[in-house]
């Protein structure tokens, strides 16, 4: 199959701008719903979505996967649970407790724990020069949490650790479903992942119901719910995991720079979050840290 590779930059590009706003649209969920709640919805939402995708590959590209067992699906569950169902409610709910820019920037952080998860697993090897990065990195956290002005548009140290969590639990998700995707295509694993996601969050979802009414929800609300569901979650990873097939890993890993950026400036236009001096600061040295990680 032949491809443009303009067209592939465009789409990584429009990845890049969907993961990028993804903070400040949270933020507008929030004032729908409950923090708690949004995961599990988000995650409903997304299998949902996923299901057609998985049948339609199964039909047009039956040989692309090797068929998924019985046996294989306990972890796959657990990964699903893990990478997509706390992820969103960690997720979610650090949000709640933190600003935008606190958010996008934190969540970058987790190349590292990818990096140290791979490290224990025996699938990477850390350099000096890595752990250098990691050091500049995380001491651009401590900035964030300890500089002049850090509980600015609540922005709160609890807060950001719910958000840390949210991307060490896709960490999780990534490293070690690593062998599994070698046997299964990503479209399989990751439908199978937000299905069980899904079916985790439903005791949830149904006892925050019980003390909130979904039908008092408008429309507005549930739009937000779709787009978390259908933009980031899924059209997200689909370009994610073809733009792999198609450019080198790190080319597309050095788009995600721009995420921290693009959420600052929507936080700053959408929720008039200004960029504050420590914001600017910490966000360098997470950024430094991070890129210096990750050379190569």
């Amino acid at each position: 199959m032949t491809y443009s590779r303009p067209w592939v930059y465009g789409l990584v590009c429009l990845m890049t701008f969907i993961w990028g706003i993804n903070f400040v649209i949270a933020k507008i969920a929030l004032r729908f719903f409950p923090a708690l709640m949004i995961g599990p919805l988000r995650a409903i939402f997304a299998a949902l979505l996923m299901l057609p995708v998985y049948w339609w590959s199964q039909k047009h590209n039956p040989g692309r996967s090797a068929p998924w067992t019985w046996r294989e699906l306990p972890l796959i569950a657990t990964l699903g649970v893990c990478g997509i169902t706390l992820n969103q409610i960690f997720f979610i709910t650090g949000m709640d407790r933190t600003s935008v820019s606190h958010g996008a920037l934190v969540i970058a952080t987790t190349p590292i724990a990818v990096m140290l998860l791979a490290r224990l697993r025996g699938q990477e090897q850390i350099t000096g020069r890595a752990a250098g990065g990691m050091l500049l990195a995380f001491s651009g956290v401590a900035a964030l949490n300890l500089g002049p002005g850090k509980d600015a548009h609540g922005a709160t140290v609890f807060g950001d650790v719910l958000v840390f969590l949210a991307g060490f639990t896709f960490a999780l998700f990534a490293v070690f479903g690593k062998e599994i995707t070698r046997r299964h295509d990503t479209i399989t694993v990751n439908t199978l992942g937000y299905a069980s996601g899904a079916i985790a969050g439903i005791p949830l979802l149904w006892w925050l119901a019980r003390d909130f009414d979904m039908f008092a929800v408008p429309l507005e609300g549930w739009l937000w719910i779709l787009y978390l569901a259908a933009l980031p979650s899924v059209a997200g990873y689909m370009i994610f995991y073809y733009a792999m097939t198609h450019l080198p890993a790190s080319r597309v890993a050095a788009f995600s720079y721009a995420q921290p950026v693009i959420a600052a400036a929507t936080g700053l236009v959408v929720l008039a979050e200004p960029v504050t001096a420590t914001v600017a600061l910490g966000g360098a040295l997470v950024m430094s840290g991070v890129w210096l990680t990750n050379r190569r």
